[in-house]
């Protein structure tokens, strides 16, 4: 996996990932089909809405899929919409039922589809990690922010849970530090009463030194109180 995200793949690869990716859409498409023609021989209106539900909840799955499939071809994308998008998928998916409200709070942002794609690929590990450790069963909220700051692109991905400060990166994060520096970027986690909070700082244009951008816990979390305010919850 490292090797996807440190660079653009051979050919025979990218031939792969469209094979793989082609079956999965496949397996999702015949999964969905099965499962609505089911509910529509059922007699029973209860079965009839449960197995509704079901195969509403695998076509966002397949939504989120297809939202972090490898870019087929180069070009300048919104990454706010591509955001948007990725996060409406997730959050019907993974945390409606699980009552975690997502908020986004984004600004237009033209990135290259490569980049955006490895964007998103971190923030859908980042709420994922918030969604499975910081909640323990409760509702809560998980914030995310996109915004240009001075010639670079901060993300920031918090929530209101409390997941202990030692939980040991796994897998997942481990994808999210091999990601960020394939976006020459820096990432930082905090950890507080307040919840959780996972900082990426990468240049918009060119490699430069971000250590800069990287703030202070206390400004981060008067910056997170302010677009709190100014967000939408992805519905």
């Amino acid at each position: 996996m490292p090797e996807l995200v440190s660079r653009r793949p051979f050919p025979q690869d990218t031939l792969l990932l469209d094979e793989l990716n082609h079956r999965i859409n496949n397996e999702f498409a015949s999964l969905i089909g099965v499962v609505s023609l089911t509910a529509a021989r059922s007699s029973s209106d209860e079965v009839k809405r449960a197995l509704s539900a079901v195969a509403q909840l695998v076509h966002h799955y397949a939504e989120v899929h297809h939202a972090l499939q490898l870019p087929d071809r180069a070009g300048l994308i919104d990454a706010a919409a591509y955001l948007g998008k990725l996060c409406r998928s997730i959050s019907r998916s993974k945390l409606d039922y699980r009552k975690i409200d997502l908020i986004l709070a984004s600004h237009p942002l033209a990135l290259e589809s490569g980049r955006c794609w490895q964007l998103g690929m971190i923030v859908s590990e980042l709420i994922t990690n918030a969604a499975r450790h910081a909640f323990a069963g409760r509702p809560g909220k998980i914030y995310v922010e996109l915004l240009p700051a001075a010639g670079f692109v901060k993300c920031r991905v918090c929530d209101d849970g409390s997941a202990p400060a030692c939980v040991q990166a796994g897998r997942g994060l481990r994808i999210v530090q091999e990601l960020t520096k394939a976006l020459d970027g820096l990432f930082e986690r905090e950890f507080g009463p307040g919840g959780t909070s996972s900082i990426l700082v990468f240049p918009y244009d060119e490699p430069k030194k971000i250590a800069q951008v990287m703030k202070k816990p206390e400004e981060n979390a008067k910056e997170q109180r302010g677009w709190r305010a100014r967000s939408a919850t992805i519905a």
